[in-house]
């Protein structure tokens, strides 16, 4: 299996520094093809721009979205993310792998998802109409492909519990479980978390680097989180609403997710 792993840690002699080379030594000795995305050490580009477009500028308003679409079309993308999506689409598996800063993940990853994600590429695909809304959520140019976070965070497990402080782990992660990763067609795999970073010893760590051996061990078996796709029947077209006969009573993030009953 192809895996890549998009990084981002400043520092290489981190937690995240050492369970990155772990992951990539555990999944090489599986036999596994495995290229890394280490965005501090690429000096990744963040923001995204005019820049990102080889195109000349013409001096009118920048649109993001249209500037995006009309360098993908023609070739004129900038090189650094057409290497990134050339990763893409030889990956069977993804991997990101950040600290949780401020509740999300380090801004120059999502700077690698604003730039990577190009229009025509992650989004802006597929029919529009009364029956389809877009290839997007559970369909995509990145359909078959596999995907999980792994996530590092100081707080306690319990702070990220149901009634914990900081919501529960997996309302945090859903935008990129749901919008970044399921979106352009991921199976989104649930997440590999590690708790209260500054209180590890040896011996923890050591169990740590067991668990995580084992989840990537199971990449290829794991059960997907089960959102509902977009066009299978869940949603009203086109208000992209649950229809009312679809998890009645269920609200936020969990009604897009089916139970149990309903993924038999």
């Amino acid at each position: 299996m192809n895996i890549l792993i998009v990084y981002a840690h400043p520092e290489p002699r981190s937690l995240n520094g050492s369970l990155k080379d772990f992951a990539v030594a555990r999944l090489k000795e599986a036999g596994h093809a495995v290229q890394v995305s280490d965005l501090y050490a690429m000096n990744w580009k963040a923001p995204i721009d005019a820049d990102d477009s080889l195109a000349p500028r013409t001096g009118e308003r920048f649109d993001a979205s249209l500037a995006s679409m009309h360098a993908f079309e023609n070739g004129l993308q900038s090189e650094d993310i057409v290497r990134e999506q050339d990763k893409l689409r030889w990956a069977d598996t993804v991997i990101l792998q950040f600290p949780l800063w401020w509740y999300s993940m380090p801004a120059i990853m999502k700077g690698w998802v604003e730039r990577v994600y190009a229009y025509g590429f992650a989004y802006g695909v597929g029919e529009h109409s009364d029956a389809h809304w877009g290839d997007r959520f559970g369909e995509g140019t990145l359909a078959g492909k596999r995907a999980m976070v792994i996530v590092t965070t100081g707080g306690w497990e319990s702070h990220y519990a149901a009634r914990g402080i900081n919501g529960p782990i997996d309302d945090l992660l859903f935008p990129i479980h749901h919008g970044i990763l399921y979106y352009p067609g991921f199976e989104v795999l649930p997440p590999f978390v590690v708790y209260r970073t500054g209180k590890i010893d040896a011996a923890r760590y050591a169990g740590i680097r067991t668990a995580l051996g084992e989840r990537l061990d199971k990449l290829e078996s794991t059960t997907p989180i089960a959102f509902r796709p977009q066009n299978a029947g869940d949603y009203a077209i086109p208000a992209l609403t649950l229809r009312e006969d679809i998890a009645p009573g269920v609200t936020g993030f969990a009604a897009h997710v089916r139970d149990a009953a309903e993924a038999r």
